[in-house]
């Protein structure tokens, strides 16, 4: 499962877009927001009536927590009045205008560690809820080992994580488990806190909860808190990640759903985000990231696991510094999605030449695929040779293969030729060979 967060509005605007299927006994208004500035928001008031109406409330959405303990949510009890669409507006432009800091770790109330520095880009702004902290409930679920867990607390909100073995209660499913199973499970597993007037409705929302993260493929999915009055749900403060493994097949279900860098964090290359969209479209694995893209050593890898033996091998018999690159491509990819991604790794790897004067080094490596036509993606790589030989013989390159599968002769017997043909060095090996031989060979070499 590859797992990718996103915004805490894209997080509420899927569930909203399904509630009615997962929760058909709750209401939930879902009035919200999502603006870099003032003027945005403004503008969205425009078209949307609440938010001029009601007391509002404003905060970072940004991929990450204790936004609260930072000081970073604008609402009604800071200070006396309520929020009005132009103090948020103020503030958002105020918190937009200038880098925060931002602590990830607290003890108590007060912040440890170094803080990460960044500039605040994104904010959702909602309708502030009236409510009593009784009426605050927690609820998450993920992936933990071969199960699927599900976590449930009378007491939400910042305080939730302390004294969490006493306040949180567990539930695993396998896989397998039914629909009927889980309800039962669920129903007879409710905290013993949740106040005896909400056991009935709080067993009936983690059964529809659960059921949406594992039929809406989220990787991780947390409400903290959400707000129980009657049948009436808002959803106040959400964490969510995707399984971008079945984005191809959920493009309808979860709509345009972003996939942002994190605070305090570089933003993604043109490429990297290219690879990214590409694999949302296959059911293919597409991954890459660049770690050094002046480095000489780059890999174009079959199989997740193989990718890590490679990374880990090159670090440990050049450094670490020597590793431009990181990623796999696997899960049977076509021919031209293996051809664009191996054009996208030439692309990076011919814009200079090594610093050193030395050739630089491709690995297409992996180890003996399943399923995967080897054949097919090496044609596929054969044709980005094609477009990309005159760069690699100007920039130096090497390429060392090492395959094994299904047509994996025939694979390595075109990719050599190929390469003879266009001029370029190269050295083929299939299974007999262990799998990380080549980067010795290269190191040596």
């Amino acid at each position: 499962m590859a797992q990718k967060a996103i915004r805490e509005y894209d997080a509420k605007s899927i569930l909203a877009k399904h509630w009615n299927k997962y929760f058909p006994d709750f209401t939930y208004a879902y009035e919200t927001v999502m603006v870099q500035n003032g003027t945005e928001l403004n503008d969205a008031a425009k078209e949307k009536a609440w938010l001029n109406e009601k007391p509002l409330v404003a905060k970072p959405d940004m991929l990450f927590g204790k936004r609260g303990k930072n000081g970073l949510v604008l609402f009604r009890d800071q200070k006396p009045g309520d929020v009005s669409l132009a103090k948020a507006a103020s503030w958002i432009d105020e918190k937009s205008g200038d880098k925060q800091s931002v602590y990830f770790s607290f003890d108590g109330d007060t912040p440890t560690g170094d803080p990460k520095v960044d500039f605040l880009t994104h904010f959702v702004v909602e309708p502030f809820t009236p409510h009593d902290q009784s009426e605050e409930y927690y609820i998450s679920a993920t992936c933990v080992g071969d199960d699927d867990v599900l976590y449930m607390s009378a007491e939400g909100g910042m305080e939730v994580e302390e004294g969490w073995d006493e306040k949180v209660t567990e539930v695993a499913f396998p896989i397998t488990a039914t629909e009927e199973e889980i309800a039962e499970k669920i129903a007879a597993n409710v905290p013993a806190d949740v106040k005896a007037e909400d056991k009935e409705n709080f067993a009936k929302f983690a059964i529809g909860f659960f059921k949406a993260y594992r039929e809406l493929n989220f990787a991780y999915l947390e409400i903290n808190p959400f707000v129980m009055q009657g049948n009436k749900i808002e959803l106040l403060d959400m964490v969510a990640k995707l399984d971008d493994t079945a984005g191809f097949m959920m493009v309808e279900a979860w709509g345009d759903v972003e996939y942002p860098t994190a605070f305090g964090m570089e933003e993604k290359s043109p490429e990297v985000l290219a690879v990214e969209e590409a694999d949302a479209k296959t059911g293919a694995s597409l991954k890459l990231t660049l770690l050094k893209p002046e480095a000489r050593i780059w890999t174009m890898v079959a199989g997740g696991g193989a990718s890590v033996v490679y990374a880990d091998t090159i670090a440990d018999m050049a450094g670490i510094d020597d590793l431009a690159n990181y990623g796999e491509y696997s899960g049977g990819p076509t021919t031209g999605e293996t051809k664009f991604y191996a054009e996208t790794l030439l692309d990076l790897m011919t814009r200079e030449k090594d610093a050193q004067g030395r050739d630089k080094i491709l690995i297409i490596g992996g180890a003996i695929a399943n399923f995967t036509d080897v054949a097919k993606t090496f044609t596929g790589i054969i044709q980005a040779f094609e477009n990309y030989a005159d760069k690699m013989k100007e920039v130096g390159i090497k390429i060392y293969v090492r395959r094994g599968g299904p047509n994996y002769e025939k694979g390595l017997k075109d990719i050599k030729e190929a390469a003879d043909r266009l001029g370029l060095w190269i050295d083929v090996y299939g299974p007999e060979t262990h799998v990380t031989d080549i980067v010795r060979m290269a190191v040596e070499a």
